[in-house]
């Protein structure tokens, strides 16, 4: 009987520990479910708060367009403000849906001259369309593919930074040539930032679902507005 017992308190306190590991997965996998959510819902009503501004500017077009920079810079001031803020509940998300109202607002120039151009409406609509598609695909194959996709992380913001250095230059030089090829170039590196930042996320790399939802809000709109101006290049040209 002595002998049984010995034996039985081995296999009892292996099975205590491989039934406490099997909650702690289950707790954790409920706790990375909810996490994904929280930040898809406020991917959500950032892209409505964008739609929104973006409503809004076009009804005061002009207005918009005489204040284009000193609007630019309060969006960049906010978003720095947005990381400073990002773990403080309440003043996060108010910081996070202003940005993303401002940067609705700062498409109203892009979006009248697309909208002026013959066709422009659908070339609009073409654009959000193939934005969604790109994104679900590319959202989707990072969420089942068993490939590390943390390689990416330096190439792409090194591509990041030289696609900024090219764009303050073509500013100047004002070259439709180099504007379609940043575009170009635009869309395959934020299509990279999507894969690379949707895996993030299912791994749990950010801090919080505001942090994530920072991410993902700007690699779909600079995705968005690559292909929006390929597309306006395309139809201009034809």
């Amino acid at each position: 009987m002595d002998l049984y017992n010995r034996n039985a308190q081995p296999l009892q306190k292996e099975a205590k520990v491989a039934s406490t590991a099997t909650k702690q997965a289950k707790v954790k996998s409920k706790s990375t479910s909810s996490f994904i959510k929280q930040t898809y819902q406020l991917v959500a009503a950032s892209l409505i708060a964008a739609t929104t501004g973006a409503y809004i500017g076009m009804q005061i077009a002009p207005t918009i367009v005489s204040w284009y920079w000193a609007l630019v810079i309060l969006e960049f001031g906010v978003l720095i403000g947005l990381y400073f803020t990002k773990d403080k509940p309440g003043i996060n998300l108010a910081m996070l849906f202003a940005f993303t109202f401002l940067t609705g607002l700062t498409l109203t120039p892009l979006l009248s001259a697309i909208l002026a151009m013959p066709g422009g409406a659908n070339i609009l609509t073409n654009a959000l369309l193939l934005t969604a598609v790109a994104v679900g695909g590319l959202s989707l194959f990072a969420a089942n593919t068993t490939k590390d996709l943390s390689f990416m992380g330096k190439f792409l913001f090194i591509a990041l930074i030289v696609m900024i250095v090219a764009g303050v230059i073509n500013i100047f030089l004002g070259s439709p040539l180099l504007q379609v090829l940043l575009a170009a170039a635009g869309a395959l590196v934020f299509s990279g930032f999507i894969l690379y930042d949707t895996q993030n996320l299912i791994q749990g790399a950010f801090d919080s679902p505001v942090e994530a939802a920072i991410a993902l809000y700007l690699d779909i709109l600079n995705l968005f507005i690559s292909i929006l101006q390929l597309l306006g290049f395309l139809g201009n040209e034809e």
